[in-house]
């Protein structure tokens, strides 16, 4: 806190010097780049297999930035995809009904049956023939009909087991195992997130700010691998007296200034602090209103943000 009191005194006194060399001029108030960095990491351990990227390498979309050892996962995410290719079998089976040689047979013994039955057709009519001659008793035409009474329910019976054997499974047990491959799916689908999370990418096109780990060392869950600074993350810090704050809204426009930096820098404002600081002597009165400042943020051009270096002192001022 102590040291805040001092950087404020010291923005706002240079910015009074500033202002009183010259009169004519936009008055400039002292600030410093800052970034807002971010953090990329894995939300699972594993030892550092391989690392991409270096510290100061631009990066763009998409690009790999670091690599987990990941041999359990690649292994469950094999065993999972295999899990769903058997209940994907197992369900194409029970909407086909039985297997073709299956049916083959049932149809074999259903001709096999109707052949057998017609013989019998054929033996009822000469018996009757035979009966009304007087060639044969009474008996032998009612066993003949029997017979074929027999003969013509094992076709049907035949029939009826074919057309069983063409049908699929039972609904209940089709939906029962479309259950099972949705769960293998899901199965999987995990296995490759977790896979997927010991490879990590840049989401946006950032600066390699730094890496926190080398190649073999053992990264625990969650801990930050690399450091990027995107330039839409560069932001000016700067403070301006109370008079001046009421003056400002975000979207402003200022012009930067920094020792070695090319013209015609320029940022818009962002944000301005709702609550303003008080550089020593912290005693409020209408004569030392002037001691009162306000925090205010800046962004520049993402185009210039790359020549922008977090801690680079800056001066900004109000056109």
């Amino acid at each position: 806190m102590h040291r805040k009191l001092i950087a404020v005194s010291l923005v706002v006194a240079m910015a009074a010097v500033l202002a009183g060399c010259s009169r004519d001029s936009a008055p400039a108030y002292q600030g410093y780049v800052e970034g807002e960095y971010v953090h990329l990491a894995s939300p699972l351990g594993g030892r550092l297999e391989h690392l991409f990227v270096q510290r100061g390498q631009s990066v763009g979309v998409g690009a790999r930035v670091f690599a987990l050892e990941a041999q359990e996962e690649s292994t469950a995410r094999q065993q999972a995809d295999e899990q769903v290719k058997a209940a994907q079998a197992q369900l194409a089976d029970l909407r086909l009904g039985r297997r073709t040689p299956e049916v083959d047979v049932a149809q074999a013994q259903l001709a096999q049956a109707r052949a057998a039955e017609e013989q019998a057709a054929q033996q009822v009519r000469r018996d009757e023939a035979q009966l009304a001659a007087g060639g044969i008793a009474r008996a032998q035409l009612d066993d003949s009909r029997a017979d074929h009474s027999v003969k013509a329910a094992r076709v049907k019976e035949l029939a009826g087991q074919l057309s069983v054997a063409r049908l699929p499974a039972r609904e209940h047990l089709i939906r029962a195992q479309m259950a099972q491959l949705e769960a293998a799916r899901a199965v999987a689908s995990q296995a490759q997130w977790r896979f997927d999370q010991k490879q990590v990418s840049a989401a946006q096109a950032a600066l390699v700010a730094d890496t926190l780990y080398r190649e073999g060392e053992w990264v625990p869950a969650g801990s930050p691998v690399v450091r990027l600074l995107p330039p839409q993350n560069v932001k000016i810090r700067f403070f301006v007296p109370e008079p001046v704050v009421g003056g400002l809204r975000p979207g402003r426009k200022v012009a930067l200034h920094c020792d070695g930096c090319e013209s015609g820098l320029q940022g818009e404002v962002s944000f301005i602090a709702s609550e303003a600081e008080y550089t020593p002597p912290v005693i409020y009165s209408n004569e030392t209103r002037a001691k009162l400042v306000f925090m205010i943020e800046a962004r520049p051009a993402p185009g210039q943000a790359q020549r922008l270096h977090p801690g680079l002192p800056v001066s900004v001022t109000l056109p």
